[in-house]
């Protein structure tokens, strides 16, 4: 049996995880002096409400490797293999800290998967392999099945401001005061694991509609390429891109709406929209 360990970046729902017993690690969110697990200590509606009242950013540290070492004691004596399913190196820690957990368990089977990814595409990712191991599929299937699946991850998403993501370094502050002298709407997207621009359109409007082109030219009609919406306070539009989507593309239902978690908005900041999908 294959054991699947994720955490909190993915935003998965809570009844996918409890479906499959999927343990998430928590990511750690600093306001001043406190720390919090998310997931456990704050949940997204109270990280919301404080983070809107907050004066300063709130900070993000991954989680310890001590919370992955308890998993992992749970389920090494079994002789289970474990993966551990994470978001991009390049934008977190957790990868770093589920691998020093691991030395500690050097005759157990713990891989330690880096998708170059996060939230919705890293929570398909993560669904899937815990439906391949819920089948009996072996370690090394599910392991080559991701690994294909992480070049072909697209991720395209709106931030309704570049103040969080400038301050909290993830682009140059210049990119920061054009965005906003000259109201340009970037579409961002995960390049090489990394926050990257892709485009820039003049109004939120238009960036929405570029949004619903991207995806029509890489998904055929009828063809779900994994398709889903991600969202932070803004869920009246991801709604309305959802059902845009699925007329779009001719989808027998709308595809699934992803809260992004505290650990994402901390960065990115209320109001991100986007979409996530995987091409054949």
């Amino acid at each position: 049996m294959v054991k699947i360990i994720t955490d909190t970046t993915a935003g998965l729902p809570k009844e996918i995880a409890s479906k499959y017993d999927i343990p998430v690690i928590p990511q750690v969110i600093i306001f001043g002096e406190e720390s919090f697990y998310e997931g456990i200590d704050i949940d997204n509606q109270s990280f919301m409400e404080r983070l809107k009242k907050s004066p300063d950013l709130p900070k993000t540290a991954a989680p310890p490797p001590e919370l992955f070492v308890e998993q992992f004691k749970k389920f090494t004596p079994s002789g289970e293999t474990i993966l551990c399913i994470h978001p991009s190196a390049e934008v977190s820690g957790t990868v770093r800290s589920a691998l020093v957990a691991a030395q500690d368990f050097p005759g157990s089977d713990i891989r330690v998967i880096d998708t170059r990814t996060i939230a919705s595409p890293l929570a398909t990712m993560v669904e899937l392999a815990a439906i391949w191991a819920a089948k009996g599929e072996s370690a090394y299937s599910i392991e080559a099945k991701l690994k294909d699946m992480i070049p072909r991850c697209k991720i395209y998403f709106l931030v309704a401001t570049l103040e969080y993501l400038a301050k909290g370094g993830r682009i140059g502050g210049a990119a920061a005061l054009i965005g906003s002298m000259l109201q340009i709407k970037p579409i961002l997207t995960i390049n090489d694991g990394k926050v990257d621009q892709f485009e820039r359109e003049r109004t939120h409007k238009r960036a929405i509609a570029r949004l619903i082109e991207l995806v029509i030219e890489q998904i055929a009609p009828g063809e779900e390429g994994y398709l889903s919406i991600i969202h932070a306070d803004v869920h009246q539009q991801a709604i309305d891109l959802a059902k845009a989507l699925r007329n779009k593309l001719n989808l027998k239902t709308d595809p699934p709406i992803l809260n992004v978690p505290p650990a994402i908005v901390t960065h990115g900041g209320p109001g991100i929209l986007g979409v996530s999908f995987f091409i054949q």
